[in-house]
């Protein structure tokens, strides 16, 4: 897809098709209404027949209008214009690419970004529409032997902006926009990956292809004799039952000073989870798959900060592994040994993110973070408290949690931070070890928070649930990208990256 950004007269466009909007009931935004005056009342007569009511999604495709020199015009619902909010605008957005897709329209100029969205600027709206069309438009056909190919799909996009003094601001929104669509695609590509062909070498490879493209971009990792070494017993343990070998993929942005402390991601990477010994249950268990949305996130952060070399220092941690049941496979009852050299009884052993992410969490004390972010599909419990809508954050210094928040707010990736108070640490004791892997049904998500921040005292660290938001499952499944916008915005909030100059 190609876009670009412009500013315009819409009767002076020659396109295959110019995108306007109405609102409800009937009303033409302005540029409809000055296509409708040079039409000489051909829209507004149109609308008044019934043809279109104007409400949020509603589409109507007209072709050889009077007077315009566009082939198509596509009128596209927007709902009640004071209603119009940043949810409503993004969904429009989608709805009008999937339509413009079907209609052979192969290029079109659209002047939805001229909508008024209540406290968002032109920088936020041609963003939020770069990312939208990219993510309506993706699909993962990649082992399809037949593919179902549009004969005329949508290859370019112009986003009209209203003068011509936002040109520059559109400009750098497109190549904000597009870099992190860029790093979501990504994400969804390697997550929504089988776990035939998706395992820790493929997370690893996946990782040396990005290396590739980028100058700034180092990948290293460590296997599992290197773990043994260090005394990463519990994450090995998880992995035993696995034919396939546990790696930790390590990816560092060198974009800042080689003294500046490095932010640190550290993504969950259970390429499949069948619960272990502790099996979960057949029904849904292919969606597992998934179980490494957090080291897909992380990759496709690392992808989007590459792309726009932040002049910051950023390491990304891949903790590749596969949970499965075996005659190796650790048990129930289990006492393992950290890295930290802290110990933990296995009450659960498809409570096993945490057991890898704890060894990882002390792995990167190495590097002396700024600050450590884990992102992980970790408990169903997310799921229960925050639906599909919301991450979860937890954290231990509420400067950081606050900074996630905001760029959750600003890049429309929804997040909501949950306690992480002292007195859900009494869940987690053990009679026989320091601690034990899980708290019980009560406040799950928070339980397995606490026992990641006993791997955190050496640095500021948030931890970001993600089971409810990384995948839809079902018959439509498949990996949503998130939490790339989110993390992409945090990082470029820290390296200063601004909408406007």
């Amino acid at each position: 897809m190609e876009f670009s950004v412009k500013s315009g007269s819409p009767e002076k466009q020659r396109s295959a098709c110019i995108v306007v909007g109405v609102f409800e009931p009937r009303r033409l935004t302005s540029v409809a209404e000055q296509l409708d005056v040079i039409s000489e009342g051909y829209i507004s007569n149109l609308l008044r027949r019934g043809d279109l009511e104007g409400r949020a999604g509603q589409m109507l495709l007209l072709h050889q209008v009077p007077n315009i020199l566009s082939e198509r015009v596509l009128l596209v619902g927007c709902g009640k214009e004071r209603e119009l909010d940043e949810r409503q605008y993004k969904q429009i957005i989608s709805k009008t690419i999937k339509t413009l897709n079907e209609t052979g329209s192969m290029e079109a100029v659209s002047f939805l970004t001229e909508l008024h969205v209540k406290g968002r600027d032109t920088y936020w709206k041609v963003r939020q529409a770069v990312e939208a069309t990219q993510d309506s438009l993706y699909t993962f056909l990649q082992l399809k032997t037949k593919k179902d190919e549009l004969r005329r799909p949508l290859r370019k996009i112009v986003f009209n902006v209203p003068t011509r003094r936002e040109l520059p601001i559109g400009e750098r929104a497109l190549a904000h926009g597009l870099a992190v669509a860029d790093g979501a695609k990504t994400a969804k590509d390697v997550a929504n990956m089988p776990p035939n062909i998706c395992n820790p070498a493929y997370l690893l490879k996946q990782a040396e292809q990005l290396e590739t493209q980028y100058d700034n971009l180092h990948v290293s990792s460590v296997n599992e004799q290197q773990m043994d070494e260090l005394g990463m017993h519990s994450y090995l343990a998880v992995g035993r039952g696995s034919a396939n070998e546990s790696i930790m993929t390590i990816m560092e942005h060198k974009g800042g000073p080689a003294d500046q402390a490095p932010i640190v991601l550290v993504g969950k990477g259970l390429t499949f989870d069948s619960g272990g010994i502790s099996i979960k249950p057949g029904q849904g268990m292919d969606e597992m798959k998934y179980d490494m949305g957090g080291a897909a996130s992380v990759l496709g952060a690392m992808h989007t900060i590459s792309e726009l070399n932040l002049p910051i220092n950023i390491i990304g941690l891949l903790v590749g592994c596969e949970n499965m049941p075996d005659a190796n496979a650790y048990r129930p009852g289990d006492i393992l040994t950290t890295m930290s050299g802290q110990t933990v009884e296995v009450l659960n052993t498809d409570a096993e993110g945490r057991l890898v992410l704890c060894d990882a969490l002390t792995y990167v004390e190495r590097f002396d973070p700024e600050l450590v972010i884990d992102i992980a599909t970790l408990t169903g419990a997310c799921v229960i408290a925050l639906g599909a809508h919301a991450s979860g954050i937890m954290s231990n210094h509420n400067p950081l949690a606050h900074e996630l928040i905001n760029a959750s707010e600003q890049s429309g990736d929804k997040a909501w931070r949950l306690p992480l108070w002292d007195e859900y640490q009494e869940q987690i004791e053990s009679p026989f070890a320091d601690m034990a892997n899980v708290g019980g049904r009560p406040a799950g998500t928070i339980t397995a928070a606490c026992f990641l921040s006993r791997f955190t005292k050496k640095y500021n660290w948030a931890h970001m649930d993600i089971a409810g938001t990384a995948w839809t499952g079902g018959k439509n499944k498949g990996s949503t990208g998130r939490p790339v916008p989110m993390l992409s915005q945090f990082l470029m909030n820290r390296a200063g990256i601004e909408s406007e100059d």
